[in-house]
Formats: C-alpha cells, structure tokens, sequence
C-alpha cells in the first residue's frame, strides 16, 4: 500500500513539475522576445561609429551595399564582419535590466566602448554605451544613450567588440571570378609558361604546345583570387616602398587577361627571409601574405600538363568506332543506355563490357610526352599505320551535330620495355605509356557479345569453389 501511494505522490510530482517548468519557459520566452535595448532592421544601418580607447572606425555603407572604411582612413571593409556589427547591436538582447536609474555610471566602466548606428530616413543615430565585463556571467554593462537604465548584454558579444581596425578590414588582394581569365602568364624563378583558355580546357602556349591539367590552373587561379593580406605593409604603394620589399623586381609575377572585362592584371610577389609581399598592377597597396600558393608557382608547364591522352567522362560517351587487324566496329547506345552494333551487323552488344572498355581508354595516361619535331616522325612509332584505331564521340549536348569526337591512335608496341607510343589526333605531341592495356581489346565479336544463359551457368560453375 504504502509503494502504491508513493508512486501515485511521484507521478503527481512529475506533472507539477512539468507544469512549473512550462510556466518558466513561457515567461522566459517571452521576456527573451521583449527585452531588446534595441530592436530595428540591421539592412537600414547605412553608418557605423565604433568607437574604443585607442581607436574611433567609421563604416559607411555604399550605394552598391557594400561597407567602405572612411576613418581612420579610406579603405573597403570586410562586408561580413560589419554586417555582424550591424545585425547584433541593431536588434540587442538585453540579459537583465541592471538599475533603472543609476546614480553613477562609472562603477559600470560605461562607457568604455560606444557604437553608433545611423539608420535610413533617421536624422540622429541611436548610440549604445558599453562598459566593463560582468564577471560573474562573462555578459557587459551597457546602456542606450537616450536612456538611463543599465543593462546586461550578451557575452558573444565579446569576440566582436575586440576586433581592430585590421579585422575589419577587406583583405583580398584583388578579387576576381576564374572563369573571366581567359590568359595566364607566369614568370617565377625558374619557370616561364604561358596558357590560354579554350572552351573549358587550358592549353599551353609556352614553352610548349600542349593541354595543360586545366585543375591545376584553376588552383592557381583559385589561390591568387583568394590572396588575403597578413598585414598592411603600405597603402599608397610608393617607389621607395616598392623597392623596400622587393617589389621592384620581384621573384614571382603573374599576368591575368580577362578580354570581357577588357582588363589585364599582374600580380607581383616577393619573398624576403619567411616574409612573403605582395601587390597588383591594379592596387595602391602592398601586403604581407600567405606563402601557400608559391609551390604552385614554382612548379613547371611540364608538371602541369595533363597527362591523360584524352579527357572526358566515360557515361557522356555514346558511340564508338574501333578498328584493330580485321575489326571494323562501330557500336552505339540507347536512350536507355544500352549498346547495340551497327556496323558490321546489328544486334545487340554487351554493355557492361564496352562500358569497361571505354573506362580504359579514359583512363590513360602517359608516362613521358614526345614533343615536335621528334612526334613528327609518325613512321617511327608506328602511327603512320597505326596497328588500332579508337574514334569515340561525346553527347555534350543534345545536339548531335556539335558531339564531341576523340581519335586515339595506337602505334606499334615495344615488346622489350612494353611500352607503346599512343596519339590523339587533336595534338601534335605524343604519348608514352605502358602497353598493358592492349589485353582489353576484344579479339573477336563475341567478345563483346552478350553471354549467353549456357555460357553464364559455365562460367559460374567454373567459378565455384
């Protein structure tokens, strides 16, 4: 009886409980929405002041929406960090209202710190008084110019209102959109190349013609638009600043050709001792920066070319012609990705197995290229009679007409260093590779027929342990 009524008194206990706590939420929840020191729309804030002990920056917003620095000098902001100044002291929770009238604010440490928000169709700004450090809540004594109680605001606060005029600061170099460059040249200590932009490919154009591993100049690009400065060394770029940090004849200069912007810009970066300068053709400042991207720089146009003989997804293929001795086949897929012959009969062909096959060809890759003049000399590797020829087309759109046709052509194979030279009809240079992908070629059509059901049931019956 007496464990009867103890859990009768419990279960009444669990939902006065639950009813307290509900109360609570809902009273907290609505003090949480009512309490603000302040509470306007953060995009009205056309002006900042954020003034400290050691410093006053002003922000000023522009017409194009982005924040400008005016004092204390004239610079582009960091448009993320003074939107997170707008948003937080435009819609500011209070933690607890302190003392509605106080006698004294010094015992507060207000004000230590004063931001000032100037917002759109208002003549005066609403400015926010901000004190000391509450150390019991690690929250701050503030208050409202235009009133007198003090209050508690929240600590995340802290992390903004201990940042500096270079925290503020908008610190890309030069940003810019990849896809504009159609043009790079590059000039480091021991490299010189030059590329240009065709379609979505890269090609070199010095000290060699070929395709260049275009994720590799996407990187480089990637990381130049990305530059961010470590420090303000200079901001209006004089002769004798140049000089100082080496920028007069800097180890590393990059030139970008944007043709639709009809602009060009050069990069120029020095290094001195484990400090790395940096300026544009197009900036008044130089900065102290990261040294992340020179390996990149450094490397050679041999180092960044792709390697692949031919570049393209195997899924987007849709047609194919092989000829090798006595075969002559040209094969094509369905809408419903399934592979028939047309050509030398038509029926249906074994999909998984020309899906192989094409795998193959997209993944090879050379071992060492053969440049003009010596590529000229087809006869010596064969390929003036190649011994397989390999023509596949590529359904970049729905427009069959503009399909993207690849010839690979397949020289004679060196039997002693199992190599074989290979040439994709769209380049003048050639490729070296290793020879073992001659096995995946069929030898006969059943090879890429489908099975039959009596040669499945052999085959698992083989396999079988």
């Amino acid at each position: 009886m007496k464990f009867k009524t103890t859990i009768i008194l419990f279960a009444v206990f669990l939902i006065l409980l639950a009813f307290v706590l509900f109360f609570e939420y809902k009273g907290m929840s609505e003090k949480d929405e009512g309490e603000k020191l302040l509470a306007l729309s953060s995009d009205d804030v056309q002006k900042i002041t954020f003034k400290k002990e050691y410093e006053t920056i002003i922000f000023q917003k522009g017409e194009d929406g982005e924040w400008l620095i005016t004092e204390p000098l004239e610079a582009k902001a960091d448009k993320y960090e003074v939107d997170r100044l707008a948003d937080d002291f435009s819609n500011l929770r209070i933690e607890r209202v302190v003392e509605e009238e106080p006698e004294e604010l010094e015992k507060y440490g207000i004000p230590q710190k004063e931001i000032s928000l100037w917002f759109k169709d208002k003549d005066e700004p609403v400015k926010i008084l901000i004190g000391m450090e509450n150390p019991l809540g690690n929250t701050f004594f503030a208050k409202r110019d235009d009133e007198t109680r003090v209050v508690l605001i929240p600590s995340h606060l802290k992390s903004l209102m201990e940042k500096n005029l270079f925290d503020f600061r908008e610190k890309n170099i030069f940003k810019f959109e990849a896809d504009d460059v159609k043009n790079v040249k590059l000039r480091a200590k021991k490299t010189l190349w030059l590329a240009s932009k065709k379609g979505e490919e890269w090609f070199f154009r010095n000290p060699v013609n070929a395709l260049a591993k275009t994720s590799k100049i996407d990187d480089i690009l990637s990381s130049l638009s990305n530059l961010k400065a470590k420090e303000f060394v200079s901001e209006e770029k004089k002769k004798d600043d140049v000089k100082k940090y080496g920028l007069d004849r800097p180890e590393y200069e990059i030139t970008l050709g944007m043709p639709l912007a009809n602009q060009e810009v050069i990069f120029s970066l020095h290094k001195e001792e484990d400090k790395l300068y940096a300026t544009t053709s197009l900036s008044t400042k130089i900065v102290e920066t990261e040294d992340t991207l020179l390996t990149d720089l450094e490397k050679e146009a041999e180092e960044l070319r792709e390697k692949k003989v031919a570049s393209f997804y195997s899924w987007e293929a849709n047609r194919l012609h092989l000829k090798k001795g006595e075969i002559d086949w040209i094969v094509a897929k369905d809408e419903e990705d399934n592979w028939h012959f047309e050509s030398p009969l038509k029926e249906e062909a074994d999909r998984s197995k020309i899906q192989t096959f094409i795998r193959k060809i997209e993944s090879l890759e050379a071992t060492e290229f053969i440049d003009p003049p010596l590529s000229l000399n087809l006869k010596e590797y064969g390929l003036d009679n190649p011994q397989a020829e390999v023509k596949i087309w590529i359904e970049e759109n729905e427009d069959e007409e503009n399909a993207k046709e690849i010839t690979v052509l397949i020289g004679s194979e060196d039997k002693e260093s199992k190599k074989v030279v290979v040439k994709n009809a769209q380049f003048d240079y050639l490729f070296r590779m290793d020879s073992a992908f001659l096995e995946e070629f069929p030898k006969d059509i059943k090879d890429w027929k489908p099975e039959e059901e009596e040669e499945k049931e052999e085959k698992k019956e083989k396999e079988r342990p």
